[in-house]
């Protein structure tokens, strides 16, 4: 599985998950099967609120899984409807989130996820 985190700058394993997906700088992923981990840069992190296509910067990167701080509706009904499975972060930070991925929240469709437009959602 490869695991997709939303980061505000680049620090591997060692980065921040940023509080709100759409609009976060970059992603850190993580293959669970290789260990190995990558960075794909967000060249949609600036838009109006409920514009961001996350399925368009993660487009072709083999992503199965993100693990968010903050989602918009919007973003996460595009994950979805792509495959990807969105995930609460539990610890902010990659790495921890990466030793406890099993015990993090799945969303569903119905959760309740970020709102407005100050992109100031989400805990970590």
């Amino acid at each position: 599985m490869k695991i997709c985190f939303p980061v505000e700058s680049n620090n591997g394993l060692e980065s921040e998950i940023f509080g709100h997906f759409g609009s976060a700088p970059g992603f850190v992923t993580y293959d669970t099967e290789t260990r190995e981990s990558g960075y794909i840069d967000n060249k949609n992190a600036v838009h109006e609120h409920g514009a961001c296509n996350p399925a368009a910067a993660l487009a072709g990167s083999g992503v199965n899984a993100v693990v968010v701080g903050g989602i918009g509706q919007g973003a996460m009904m595009r994950l979805m409807s792509e495959g990807v499975a969105v995930y609460q972060a539990k610890s902010g930070k990659v790495k921890e989130d990466i030793a406890g991925f099993s015990g993090l929240i799945k969303l569903s469709r119905d959760m309740q996820t970020c709102g407005g437009g100050a992109h100031a959602c989400g805990s970590h």
